[in-house]
């Protein structure tokens, strides 16, 4: 009887970590961290504006997704540019970057200051109006 109730319990804590990692997809992290430490990578693909990074890698189902999310966005709204960074022979980049899981995208500004980050695939309007303050 005592495996019954430690089965139980396995399932309930699975459960629960599955709610919670379902509700913190694709939310949006406000910040605005200074540029100093943008490794090179990532500098390199910005542009004037707000240049959406997202950080990939090879096998990433999801990561295709927030790919058509985030280029869609960009090809409506002036002054917001996609680019999509494959992490996966760059570990040292994500490491750098506090990345741990993928897909995770970061909005910076052309001077590379972090405006905000998404981990997992972003909800289009939570992103828009994340992203509204910093667009022209």
């Amino acid at each position: 009887m005592t495996g019954v109730w430690a089965l139980l319990g396995a399932l309930a804590a699975a459960g629960a970590i599955a709610v919670l990692l379902k509700l913190r997809e694709g939310r949006v992290s406000r910040r605005s961290k200074p540029s100093a430490d943008l490794p090179a990578p990532v500098r390199d693909l910005l542009v004037p504006g707000v240049t959406l990074v997202q950080l990939s890698t090879t096998f990433c189902a999801p990561c295709r997704h927030a790919k058509v999310v985030l280029r869609d966005l960009a090809d409506r709204i002036d002054g917001l540019t996609h680019a999509e960074l494959d992490v996966t022979n760059l570990p040292d980049v994500a490491a750098k970057l506090g990345v741990m899981r993928t897909p995770t995208t970061l909005a910076l500004a052309s001077d590379g200051t972090e405006l905000l980050r998404v981990g997992g695939v972003p909800k289009r309007d939570s992103l828009l109006e994340a992203l509204r303050p910093h667009l022209a």
